[in-house]
This record gives structure tokens, sequence and C-alpha cells, in this order.
């Protein structure tokens, strides 16, 4: 538009409509994933962590566990595949942090778009990461010889390890606007994540653990999710699994997701 029209257009009182919730918060997920081009790091824990995580537990470990790194390998590539994704996670808050440390997000606040969009955004642009490292770690599982039961199975479990991982992502985002430093996100993610992913159902099953081992694991989300996911891409339909992970990503969301935009509207 030229400066002439420009003039034009603020004379005659007209200007651009406001853009809707929706469209806010898809500007800032692309905006999310460009920053892939400025941090390509990121595209390595997408990508090689995930193989490095299959190929390290099946054939360190699956031959003490499970008799053979075959039968090993259908019982843990749904573990993996939950434990990598959640873990990927972490970046939710880092950048957000990132952004507030920049000062991004004092500009963006200034803006006259739906005030959640921003962190909104950020979450979605994550979730294709998160079905990045998804696919990658079930095509790695199929050429080392795992064999899930169908496609519907797949995509099902696909889908209800996005819906949790775009929930569990609000914790990292509250700790990214309360925390001062990505470092310091990131280290309270680990301690979180990491007891958080062994005290599970990933790589071995609950009934070989002591008693109050395995109340822990099973009051565990995450083994909630495994369970879930290891179920359906078995060909099974895990109900009572599958209604307790979107219980807990209903339940994850509400509160995470209500501090964080508590403390994304309070910050001066």
């Amino acid at each position: 538009m030229t400066e002439v029209a420009l003039k034009s257009v603020l004379a005659e009182g007209d200007a651009p409509s406001r853009p809707s919730a929706w469209s806010a918060s898809l500007t800032f997920g692309w905006r999310s994933m460009l920053k892939l081009k400025h941090i390509p790091e990121q595209i390595f824990d997408v990508t090689a962590f995930p193989v490095l995580m299959t190929l390290m537990f099946t054939y360190l470990f699956g031959g003490a566990l499970a008799g053979s790194t075959a039968d090993y390998l259908q019982f843990l590539l749904p573990g993996v595949l939950v434990t990598s994704v959640v873990m990927i996670t972490m970046y939710t808050g880092t950048g957000v942090n990132g952004d507030i440390k920049d000062g991004v997000f004092d500009r963006i606040r200034t803006l006259p778009v739906w005030r959640p969009a921003a962190l909104v955004g950020a979450l979605l642009g994550d979730a294709v990461r998160y079905s990045a490292a998804s696919v990658t770690i079930l095509l790695l599982g199929l050429v080392m010889g795992f064999r899930p039961a169908g496609v519907l199975g797949v995509l099902g479990a696909i889908a209800l390890l996005l819906l949790f991982s775009f929930a569990f992502s609000w914790i990292w985002t509250m700790f990214g606007l309360l925390l001062r430093s990505e470092k310091s996100v990131m280290s309270v993610s680990m301690m979180v994540v990491m007891p958080g992913t062994f005290l599970s159902n990933v790589y071995v099953d609950p009934a070989t653990m002591p008693g109050a081992v395995r109340a822990v694991v099973n009051a565990n989300p995450i083994t909630h999710v495994v369970s879930a996911v290891r179920g359906l891409m078995a060909g099974q339909f895990p109900g009572g699994w599958i209604l307790s992970t979107v219980a807990f990503s209903a339940v994850i969301t509400l509160v995470f997701g209500t501090i964080s935009m508590r403390l994304y509207n309070r910050r001066e």
C-alpha cells in the first residue's frame, strides 16, 4: 500500500479488523516454528535424541529384561515414544523465558490480539515438533522390527500423546514465566521429567516392582499415557487408560494453564 493510499484509509477511519483468537494463535505458532531456523540444534533433540534412546535401551537392556531384543522392542517403543515427546516439552518453558528476557513478550502484550494467543501459539508450534519426534521414532521402530497392530491404533496413540503433551507443556510455561533464566527452567524441568519417566512403566512392568514403588508408578500420569499408547498400538482399546489420560490432560491444562495466564497478565 502506498503512503497516499495509507493516509486515505486512516483518514476515512478504516482500520484492519481485529484477528480472531484462532488466527492470532496460528500466527504465533508459525513464529514458534520459525525459531528452528535460528536454533537448529532443537532439531537434533527431535530426531537424534529419540533415535539414541530407542537404540540404547533396546540393545543394552532388551536381552536382560525380556529375553530378546525383538520382544522388548514391542514393549519398549511406545514407552520411548512417550518419554521422548514429554522430554521435548521442556523447550516450551525455555522459549517463553527467552522471549521474556529479550523483551519480546512486552511488545506482544501491547498488540490488539487475544491475550493468551502468544502462549497458545507457542504450544501449537511445539506440537509440530512433537509430531516430528513421533514419526522419527516410529520409522526407526519399523526398521528395527517393531510391528504395530494397525494404522488406526498408531494414529490414535499419537493423537492421545499430542493431547497430553500439549497439556504437559503448560507446566513448563508456568516455570518459564516464574524463573529468571532459561538454565533454571531447564534444570527444574529435568528434576521433574527424569524421575517422572523412570518411575513409570516405560522400561519395565510395574508388576515386578516392590509394593510401595508400584503404587507410585501406578499413580504417575506418564504410566497412564504409556499404557494407553501401548494398548492402542497393540490393537486394543484400553478405555480406562485413555479416559484417565484425557482426565489428566484436562486437569493439568486447567490448573497450570490458569496459573500461567495469571502470571502472564501480571507481568510488569
